[in-house]
């Protein structure tokens, strides 16, 4: 009961994450990532440039042809996988941790 249940996962986003992670492998080489390090700001500015083609209407990466949201994937998957591995560079900023998103400091009163 503790494990979890992969059959919750809609089958679409296994092959559309498979589809990235091979557009990857066939550029960088099958698990590059785990012979360097991954770095978190490199992982996000490419995650981020991806939401945002998305989010402007693009649905596919004019480079590879896989779906944005798939390349989204495959980076927290990376990502994931440096953190497990311990070939994470975690060079976020954090001095001030803090949850913006949820504790709007920056909105006017």
């Amino acid at each position: 009961a503790t494990k979890p249940r992969i059959s919750d996962v809609p089958p679409v986003a296994l092959f559309a994450l498979g589809a990235a992670m091979s557009d990857g492998a066939n550029k960088y080489g099958r698990f590059n990532y785990r012979d360097t390090s991954v770095t978190s700001s490199v992982f996000y500015d490419a995650i981020t440039r991806h939401l945002v083609d998305w989010y402007n209407g693009e649905d596919y990466a004019d480079d590879s042809g896989v779906h944005h949201l798939a390349h989204i994937m495959a980076g927290c998957a990376i990502l994931l996988d440096g953190t497990l591995h311990n070939t994470l560079i975690d060079d976020r900023d954090k001095r001030k941790p803090q949850s913006i998103s949820r504790n709007p400091t920056w909105k006017n009163k």
